[in-house]
């Protein structure tokens, strides 16, 4: 598979999670009528699906250092359209909240498929690029989102939200999984299953127990107990789930805990702002996702920015500035009034974010070796389901002071990322050129060493 396939289903894969995250939250109020659901039941529409593709990204990424990104990405592409038609046809919210979770399933096999494929078809200088198309692309789609599922639910009702997904997945699926892989035969090296089972418990544990409204003190009590039986074993397992050259990175560690970091105050921030337009102003969603442009269009105006100053002032510089710049966002919108501070603050929030993401992407996925990209992959979009569901519970614990405290506390708790910006690579500097060796002189030989006898 050429490069510009790889790029174009990379890119189609995104879209789609993107995509479909946005649209179902404009079709659950019609769901919650049409199926006379509970809210709760509704909740659980998203929360299925949260649970499921947290908790497998990182197996499904070691799957795909297994047995070929390609592969599993086709397996995932293929298996999410069947999941969203089942959805569209589902007669009751019990199949629907199931079948989110089926879809969270194959989700989370193709989401680091799409990362492990640049990685593999990419040298390491130039994986920036795609990457800024990539995340230009689900900037696009989080504008498109809101709009594209108000016009079909208003046309054709919920359900044809879910069948969106179903060419694209057909389209990329079917090739990726038909054509044959030309790859090198992997190590066989036992699949870590106690570490991914492991995993997998702390993680739906963490999503669910944050997501949970109140938060689920069990959840956090059962995520914690099993992150540390998880820490035990990978030290002691022969072959870990998490690669120690991947987890144990300076670098790797600090630009996943930015994600978390940048995410949470993004998606917390969207949540109070939300709430202000819709609540406050008397915004319907429709104004109230106009006002949120800016986010989206600076979000793919930074993301294909951000090659350029990666070239020129390094990771490190690149993601501390714009974390910096979504604080500042952050800022202006807890004392946001009017249409200019909202398009300033939203402008901002989307240039930080962009650039963050490309830039801190970049980092994980360059540092990992093609053997285990999937793996680094699964991390950095496991940080970017986590990062919001944190930011989510943590706006809503804090509403009750008030939304400008509420904006106030998260762009603090954001600039807390800023010194751990200082592990990343700085731009790599050109080696001096070599200074000129004198040419060393030639002594010839006196006629009594040229007859000199050789020593005995």
């Amino acid at each position: 598979m050429n490069r510009s396939w790889t790029l174009a289903s990379s890119v189609a894969g995104a879209v789609v999670v993107a995509l479909d995250g946005t649209v179902l939250t404009v079709a659950q109020p019609s769901l919650q009528r049409e199926l006379d659901a509970s809210f709760a039941q509704v909740q659980w529409t998203s929360t299925a699906y949260l649970v499921a593709v947290a908790s497998l990204l990182v197996f499904a990424g070691r799957l795909g250092d297994r047995y070929g990104h390609r592969r599993v990405f086709g397996l995932g592409m293929l298996g999410f359209g069947a999941a969203s038609v089942g959805i569209g046809l589902a007669p009751g919210v019990g199949w629907v909240i199931g079948l989110r979770a089926v879809q969270g399933v194959f989700g989370a096999l193709l989401q680091p498929a799409t990362l492990g494929m640049l990685r593999a078809a990419y040298p390491p200088d130039r994986l920036a690029s795609p990457l800024a198309v990539r995340t230009a692309a689900i900037g696009l789609a989080a504008a498109a989102g809101p709009l594209l599922g108000g016009a079909l639910v208003t046309g054709l009702g919920w359900r044809a939200v879910f069948f969106v997904n179903v060419p694209p997945a057909l389209v990329f699926g079917l090739p990726a999984l038909l054509r044959p892989e030309r790859r090198p035969a992997p190590a066989r090296t036992p699949l870590d299953l106690p570490g991914a089972v492991l995993l997998a418990v702390t993680l739906a544990g963490l999503v669910y127990a944050v997501t949970a409204r109140p938060v689920s003190g069990a959840g956090l009590a059962l995520s914690g107990v099993t992150a540390a039986v998880l820490v035990r074993h990978e030290r002691r397992t022969a072959s870990p789930l998490l690669p120690p050259e991947v987890i144990g990175s300076r670098a790797v560690g600090a630009a996943l805990g930015v994600l978390v970091a940048v995410s949470a105050s993004l998606f917390g921030t969207l949540f109070v702002a939300t709430y202000v337009l819709q609540r406050r102003l008397g915004l319907d969603p429709f104004d109230s996702a106009l006002r949120s442009l800016p986010l989206a269009v600076f979000m793919v105006f930074s993301a294909s920015l951000c090659p350029a100053l990666l070239g020129r002032c390094g990771a490190r510089a690149t993601t501390a500035g714009a974390t910096a710049v979504l604080v500042l966002g952050v800022l202006v919108l807890s004392g946001a009034t009017g249409t200019p501070a909202f398009g300033c603050g939203f402008a901002l929030l989307g240039a930080g974010f962009g650039t963050v993401m490309v830039a801190a992407t970049q980092v994980i996925v360059r540092r990992a070796e093609v053997t285990v990209a999937g793996v680094a992959g699964g991390l950095q979009q496991t940080a970017l389901n986590v990062g919001p569901a944190v930011g989510v519970a943590g706006a809503t614990a804090l509403l009750s002071t008030g939304t400008g405290p509420t904006l106030l506390t998260l762009a603090a708790l954001t600039a807390l990322a800023l010194p751990a910006t200082r592990a990343l690579p700085t731009r790599a500097r050109p080696a001096p050129p070599a200074a000129a060796t004198p040419p060393v002189p030639h002594t010839p030989k006196t006629p009594i060493q040229a007859a000199a006898p050789p020593p005995p």
